[in-house]
């Protein structure tokens, strides 16, 4: 495939955190009259709005999180971007905006990530380049009822490993003056509004040590429902996969593809209704997401209670040996046999 050269880039590859970097462009698609416009590169990372639109007054705003990598046999690959483009829809329903045809999402996918090619960390870097999608009104609305405009983009942006020494097992707390979300709510869709939520109790969670909050359901405080943004996986003494269950848990990519490898490893996988005291019975804890794939967490709090699993210096064996494989299946290291990377170039 002959494609344009673009601009050099000067990146310290080997130094890159997880935070938004310019690059050259993002792919932006507008919804009128009932129909999704072709989808056009900006240069610019700013956008003009109305001061009526929708997504600033009543939270119609939707996102997704994704990444390509720059595979060991120098393809460019994206991971499981149907799974986002189906959950991207999910929410959209929820929040009465239009959907986005699958071929649509995946085309815009293509184009912004090729576009920007060069920004995509080399193999061997431990990096990838960062996929958001971002689904919101735009159009003038002020009495309370869905818009009549909507604007679907695509930003990209590099982002280095996420440990660079190593999985490191971090303490979690369990607030009970705060719920992620209402049990008949918007839990189990990706809306902006979840994460505002979400804002504070991080926030009071960093200051008193803690790299990650659980939340309980909010209706009894009694069961697991996840991390404040990721899904909570354990694993037993006697080797099962443990995962909530329940309709105000986000649907992860990451928990989806891990629980197929757990089963590929011959564990028995187990997605249900999770009661706080069964930590008690796991060997291993860890959050799971698109950004760090796995986070084990070694000790979590709630109120007086301690509760302390797995080691403290690193990573345990069961849930190092599945980060190691979906990496592995993610940079092309091996064969990918569910047909999950995408292939871009």
């Amino acid at each position: 495939m002959n494609m344009p050269s673009l601009p050099d880039v000067t990146i310290d590859w080997e130094n890159l955190g997880f935070s938004y970097q310019r690059t050259h462009c993002h792919l932006e698609h507008v919804w009128r009259d009932g129909a999704w416009g072709p989808g056009r590169l900006k240069k610019s990372p700013y956008l003009k709005l109305h001061i009526a639109a929708t997504a600033l007054h009543y939270g119609q705003s939707a996102f997704e999180g994704l990444k390509a990598f720059c595979c060991q046999d120098g393809h460019l690959r994206v991971f499981r971007p149907q799974m986002n483009a189906r959950r991207m829809n999910l929410t959209a329903r929820r929040t009465c905006m239009p959907e986005i045809p699958e071929a649509l999402f995946l085309a815009a996918i293509r184009k912004v990530v090729i576009a920007n090619r060069n920004f995509v960390p080399p193999y061997g870097t431990g990096g990838s380049l960062y996929i958001r999608p971002l689904l919101f009104g735009s159009g003038a609305q002020i009495g309370v009822s869905p818009a009549n405009e909507y604007i679907f983009l695509i930003l990209v942006t590099p982002v280095g490993a996420y440990y660079k020494r190593g999985l490191k097992p971090v303490r979690a707390v369990v607030f009970d003056d705060y719920d992620r979300a209402a049990p008949l709510g918007m839990g189990h869709v990706k809306v902006a509004g979840n994460y505002a939520a979400s804002l504070e109790p991080h926030l009071k969670a960093h200051e008193q040590g803690f790299a990650v909050e659980l939340y309980l359901d909010a209706k009894t405080h009694r069961y697991i429902e996840e991390f404040g943004t990721s899904n909570f996986i354990g694993i037993t003494r006697d080797g099962r996969y443990v995962t909530p269950k329940s309709p105000s848990i986000l649907p992860s990519v990451t928990n989806d593809t891990l629980q197929t490898l757990a089963k590929d490893m011959g564990m028995n996988v187990e997605a249900r209704q999770v009661a706080f005291d069964e930590v008690l019975e796991m060997s291993e804890v860890g959050a799971c997401g698109t950004a760090v794939v796995i986070t084990p967490v070694h000790e979590i709090v709630h109120g007086r209670t301690v509760i302390r699993v797995g080691p403290e210096d690193g990573c345990g064996p069961v849930l190092e040996k599945l980060y190691k494989r979906v990496t592995a299946i993610q940079y092309g290291e091996v064969p990918d046999p569910h047909g999950w990377c995408v292939s871009l170039l």
